[in-house]
C-alpha cells in the first residue's frame, strides 16, 4: 500500500508532508480491517486500495484549491474521496454524508477519532437533507452513487451560488454528462470541464460544473419521483 500510494502521488504531482502520508496509509488500512467484520469495499488487495481508494480520492486535489474550503461528501460509503481529503488538506471544513447508519458511526467514533480528524456526519438520504443544508457549501463531491442527471439534483442545492459540484466517473462520463444537461440547466449550474485521471490502469473522470445561480425550491424531489421522471 505504502510504496503504490508513494508512486501515485508523485505521479499526480502531489507534495504531502511525511506525516500526512502516514495518516493516509493508516485510514486505508483501518478500512481493509474493518472490511473484515462490516461490509465497507470490495477492494481487499491493499495495493489496490491506494490506488483506487487513496489516491483516486486525491484527485480532487488537482481539480481545485481545496484549502479552507466547505466540503460536503455525499454518498461517503467507508469515507471516499472525504477522509483522504481532509487527511491531504487538513483546513478542509468536511462534512459527510450517508445512509447507512453503521459506516457513518464507524468513521464518526472510531476512524476519524483515531486519526485525530474532525469532521461533521449527516446520516440518512440526502434529500432529507437538502432544506436545512440548502447551499451551505463551497463544493460538493460524490463517487459511485448514481448517474449524472440524477447526482446533480440530489448535490446541486448543497452548493452555494458560485460554488462547485465534483462528480467522480468513469468510463461513461461523456455519455452521462449529455444525459445531465438539463438537469445541470435547471438546478442553476454550467458545465465547466472535465478533468481525466488515469487510475489503476483506467481513465477516471473528474466533471466540474459550477453553481452559476440559485436551485429552484421544488428540487430535489424525492427519489422515487427522481427516478420516475429524472431532469
Amino acid at each position: 500500500m505504502k510504496q503504490t500510494l508513494l508512486d501515485g502521488l508523485d505521479r499526480l504531482e502531489i507534495a504531502l508532508p511525511p506525516e500526512r502520508t502516514e495518516q493516509l496509509l493508516a485510514f486505508g488500512e483501518a478500512v481493509l480491517e474493518k472490511n473484515r467484520f462490516m461490509n465497507l469495499t470490495a477492494i481487499t488487495d491493499p495495493a489496490q486500495a491506494a490506488e483506487l481508494h487513496l489516491l483516486d480520492s486525491l484527485t480532487l486535489l488537482k481539480v481545485l484549491p481545496l484549502a479552507g474550503k466547505s466540503l460536503l461528501d455525499v454518498g461517503t460509503g467507508a469515507g471516499f474521496p472525504g477522509v483522504p481529503l481532509k487527511l491531504a488538506e487538513p483546513s478542509l471544513r468536511l462534512t459527510l454524508l450517508d445512509s447507512l447508519q453503521k459506516r457513518m458511526h464507524w468513521l464518526e467514533t472510531e476512524a476519524l477519532p483515531t486519526l485525530g480528524v474532525e469532521a461533521r456526519f449527516l446520516t440518512g438520504r440526502a434529500e432529507d437533507f437538502a432544506k436545512e443544508q440548502r447551499e451551505r457549501y463551497d463544493v460538493v463531491c460524490s463517487r459511485a452513487v448514481a448517474r449524472l442527471n440524477l447526482l446533480c439534483e440530489l448535490c446541486l442545492p448543497f452548493v452555494h451560488k458560485g460554488g462547485y459540484f465534483l462528480a467522480m466517473k468513469g468510463a461513461q462520463a461523456e455519455e452521462e454528462l449529455h444525459e445531465a444537461a438539463k438537469a445541470i440547466r435547471v438546478l442553476g449550474a454550467a458545465y465547466e470541464r472535465t478533468e481525466e485521471f488515469e487510475i489503476g490502469g483506467a481513465v477516471h473522470s473528474v466533471i466540474v460544473i459550477h453553481k452559476t445561480g440559485n436551485t429552484p425550491l421544488q428540487y430535489p424531489r424525492s427519489w422515487a419521483r427522481m427516478k420516475q421522471k429524472p431532469l
